[in-house]
Formats: structure tokens, sequence, C-alpha cells
């Protein structure tokens, strides 16, 4: 069947967080060993080579993956990995090439929700359905790597979520317990803005750090039941409820550093490392970061608190990409055994530990408390991020349009209702209800 063709717009659909990328080889098993190997190993005749490509570059991660060779080849010995990581912001133009080519991964790692509903429409990826293990992830975890024709074509790697970050110490100098409702974040701020102590780092030069804070605490203010009325056509972006979540993040405005139109998430993550600001709105994935800056820093997490006293504190989630298989893999079998070890607790631990990120998997857990307690909430007060995962279409996407229009509002040349509107906008250019289609 001919592969449709896919742009590299439509794969450079990502999280506003994405960390690094991978790139292109299928490995293929070479020759039929010749020299006889000892009778407890795999003879070299059985062994097959998985290539597995991935954005995650980073050093640690080329460590990782020989942990997960070692626990994989417990149940696996005849398989050998050969990870192809390539750099974040090279992954999407390598990966095109690599499957126009044929010369892609067997194993490749998926762009979340618009990014790999776009590979699997393309014909790109092998279908997944009924793989064992795949029961083990929730129904939201697995939208994040379907088609459009609702067939699974990944599974999920890890999660990502944002919530408060705080700095213990001075929470503890001004009597300032874990706010329980809005109000007394807000009477938290008050608090540590009359100490001459900057309540919230912050900046918005970079566009992916608002949907992402809004992201955090919209589903507050729009409801819980938010996203299955959009999805429904219900509710729209202009209505009231998602404008109030807007005006929400433009309040907190006063509790911002000065100048902070000008600063980027490296200014931020400084900011709060060097305990100039109280707290930060943002994702786990920097907490290591922010502990590399001051490891002595007295850092915990709490969930965005209700409005009302009655409702429920929220973290904000997404899965932070799948790992799925090159339709034209070579070595299709094996690579299923691998997303199979992908499912399993074994593998979730390697992740969680190496990482620091919160597993999708139920159950698994890491020696540091803050994680463990962020992983908690993820499974029991996860919200979805709402920009990554439905408004990640269009051209240019609704993710993009939202971020710039905040990025206005911040620089006073929009205000909220006019953000709202502008974005309904973009979002009636390609979203179509699930009630439309009866």
């Amino acid at each position: 069947m001919r592969k449709k063709p896919i742009t590299l717009s439509v794969l450079g659909l990502s999280l506003a967080v994405a960390m690094t990328g991978c790139g292109g080889d299928a490995g293929q098993t070479k020759d039929a060993g010749n020299t006889a190997q000892p009778q407890a190993q795999t003879p070299a005749a059985n062994k097959v080579k998985v290539s597995i490509a991935s954005w995650r570059s980073e050093q640690t991660e080329v460590e990782l993956y020989k942990k997960i060779q070692a626990e994989l080849n417990k149940t696996s010995p005849e398989i050998e990995i050969d990870f192809k990581p390539v750099k974040s912001t090279e992954y999407n133009t390598s990966l095109n090439v690599a499957l126009k080519t044929d010369t892609a991964a067997d194993i490749i790692q998926l762009r979340p929700y618009a990014g790999a509903t776009a590979l699997a429409d393309a014909g790109y990826l092998e279908p997944i359905d009924g793989l064992k293990g795949l029961e083990n992830f929730s129904k939201d975890q697995l939208i994040a790597a379907q088609g459009s024709d609702k067939k699974q074509y990944g599974v999920p790697y890890m999660l990502s979520s944002t919530q408060v970050l705080y700095n213990k110490k001075i929470f503890a100098k001004y009597n300032i317990q874990e706010p329980k409702t809005w109000d007394e974040l807000i009477k938290a701020a008050e608090t540590l803005k009359q100490n001459k102590v900057t309540p919230f780092a912050f900046g918005s030069k970079e566009g992916w750090v608002l949907s992402l804070m809004h992201g955090a605490i919209a589903p507050q203010f729009y409801g819980l039941d938010f996203v299955d009325k959009f999805l429904k056509g219900e509710a729209k972006i202009d209505s009231p409820e998602f404008l109030k979540s807007v005006e929400a993040l433009n309040s907190l405005a006063p509790y911002f550093p000065a100048n902070f139109e000008g600063l980027g998430m490296e200014d931020v993550r400084t900011m709060f490392a060097t305990e100039q600001t109280a707290m930060v709105i943002d994702g786990h994935f920097e907490i290591a970061s922010i502990l590399a800056l001051n490891p002595k820093l007295e850092l915990d997490a709490f969930p965005v608190p209700p409005v009302d006293a009655s409702g429920k504190p929220t973290v904000s989630t997404w899965v932070d990409g799948s790992f799925g298989i090159n339709k034209n893999s070579k070595n299709k079998e094996a690579a299923k055994k691998v997303l199979e070890f992908m499912t399993t607790k074994a593998y979730g631990t390697l992740i969680v530990n190496n990482t620091k990120s919160p597993s999708p998997l139920a159950g698994v857990t890491t020696d540091d408390p803050v994680i463990n307690k962020i992983a908690k909430l993820s499974t029991t007060n996860a919200t979805p991020y709402f920009a990554v995962t439905y408004l990640n279409s269009g051209n240019p996407t609704g993710k993009v349009t939202f971020e710039g229009l905040l990025q206005g509002m911040f620089l006073k040349k929009t205000t909220p209702k006019q953000v709202v509107e502008e974005l309904q906008k973009n979002v009636d250019t390609w979203f179509k209800p699930a009630a439309a289609g009866k």
C-alpha cells in the first residue's frame, strides 16, 4: 500500500516540553553465526537486533538503555537493542527522512497525541491492538498513541505532570501551609509579596510556558467536565468557563517577577533554584535541573487547589511520548516483545528511577518522596493538559495560536476575552465535535 505523504510541520506536533531525539536506520540481524557460543548464551545465529529511535539523546538515556537491555534479556535473551538517539530539535526531520527512505528504526518514539496520529494515519506504523500488557494503561493514556481509526499504535512511555513546586524553607519562615483552596493560594502570595518575596517564578518570553501554566490551573475554573463538553460540542473555547480560566491566569500577574515579559524558562528555573521566589507552577521534569543548580534546595510540591473548598485539587498530566513499531520493520515479532516489556512494572521501575518521571503504570515508585508524591497525584488527581492533548491540530496549531495570544495578553496588547475569541476562530478551522459526526 502506498503511504500517504507526511509533512515536517505535522511531524513537528509535540509537547511544549519535549526533550531530545532520535533517528534512523533499522538495525538488521546479520550473519548466521559460524562460531559456537557457550551453552549459557543465546547463539549468535538466533540473536535479533531491534533498533529504537528516540529524541532523548542525553548520556543518561544511553546509560539507561544499557540497564533496559539487561532487564529485557532476563525474559528475551535473543534480543539486542540498538539505541539510536537524535537531538530533539533534529528528531522530526531525521524521522521524516528515514520513513520516506525506508531506513527508519524498528521501534519509533512517537510524539504524543496529534504527532502519533499523523504517523499512524500516514501508514507508517503497525497497529498493536491486543498487545499483551496494554490493559495496564488507562484509556486516557492510550489515546496519546492512537490513529484516527482508533487503533492503538504505541505504548505510553512516561507521564509528565504540572503542579506547584515550592520552597519549604520560605514557606516555613512566613508560616505558610500548603494551600487547600485558591483563596488560600492567593493569600499566601500576598503574604510573600508583603514581605518582599516574589511569590511565583514566571516568564512569558517562551510561549510553551504559558500553555503549560494555563493547563495546570484551568480545570479549577472551567470545571472538571469541560473537556468532555468541548469534545461533544457542548462547550466552546469562547464560552464563559474557558474565559474564566484565562482570566485566572492573568490575575496572577501581580505576583510574578518584575519585567517577567522578557524572562525565559532558564531565567524562571534559576530564580526558583536560587530562592529568589517561593513558588513556580511547573512540570516535574524541571526538578532535576533545579536541584542541579541548588542541591540544598528544600523543594516540595502540591496540586493546584480548588476554588471551592469542596472541590478536588488537580495536577495537569499528559503522556510524554510512546513507542510504536515501524510498519516496514523486518523484526516485528522481536519488536513486539520489546513493546510488551515496556508494559511491565520492571520497565516502569527503570524509567522512574533513572528519569525521575512518573510512570503511567500504576504501583511504580521510587525512593524520591517528591516524585512519589507527584506520581500519586498523577493517578488520583489528574486532569489533561488541554493545549497539548486537544489543541495540537490546525495550521498553525491551536496550541501555538493560544500561546501567542497569551503572550499578547501579558504584554497588554490583548484582553482575556480577545484571547478566547481569536483562539475560537483557529479551532473552528479544524475541530469537529464528536456530536457533529453522528
